[in-house]
C-alpha cells in the first residue's frame, strides 16, 4: 500500500499581498513529495479553517508578513480545535518579532520560521513531525 502523502496548506492571512515567499515555500515542499494547496492571498482564519477541513490537511503554513499574527494566529487555533482539527500542525513564516515567538508557540504554533530559513530546514520539519505523529 502506497504511504499517505503529507498534505499542506499554505494560507496567506490578512491584508498582506506579498505572497512570493509562500509560494516558493509552497513549491519545496511539493519538490519533497508532498501534496501542497495554496488558498491564494487575503484569507480570513475562518476560510483557512475551512479549508483546512475540507482539504483534510496535516500542516497549515502560514505566511505573515502585516504584523497581526498576534490575532490571526490564535484565532485559526481555535477554529482548528472547533472544528476537531486541533492535531493539525501550524506554522507561521514571516516577519515574527522575536518578542512574540514564546507567546505564539505556547499558543499553540509547532514552529516560526523567520527570513533567511532555508526551504530544506522547513521540508525536515515537516517530515520529522510527521513521523513522530505516525509513532505517537
Amino acid at each position: 500500500m502506497p504511504e499517505k502523502k503529507i498534505r499542506v496548506l499554505i494560507a496567506k492571512p490578512g491584508l498582506d499581498g506579498h505572497d512570493r515567499g509562500a509560494k516558493i515555500v509552497a513549491r519545496a515542499l511539493r519538490d519533497a513529495g508532498m501534496e501542497v494547496i495554496y488558498s491564494g492571498l487575503r484569507q480570513t482564519p475562518e476560510m483557512i479553517a475551512a479549508t483546512a477541513v475540507q482539504e483534510d490537511v496535516d500542516v497549515v503554513g502560514l505566511s505573515i508578513l502585516s504584523g497581526a499574527h498576534n490575532t490571526l494566529c490564535p484565532r485559526l487555533l481555535g477554529l482548528l480545535r472547533e472544528k476537531g482539527m486541533g492535531d493539525v500542525t501550524v506554522l507561521i513564516g514571516g516577519i515574527i518579532p522575536e518578542a512574540d515567538i514564546t507567546a505564539l508557540k505556547k499558543a499553540g504554533i509547532a514552529e516560526i520560521f523567520l527570513p533567511g530559513t532555508s526551504t530544506q530546514d522547513i521540508v525536515k520539519f515537516i517530515q520529522d513531525r510527521m513521523a513522530q505523529r505516525q509513532q505517537a
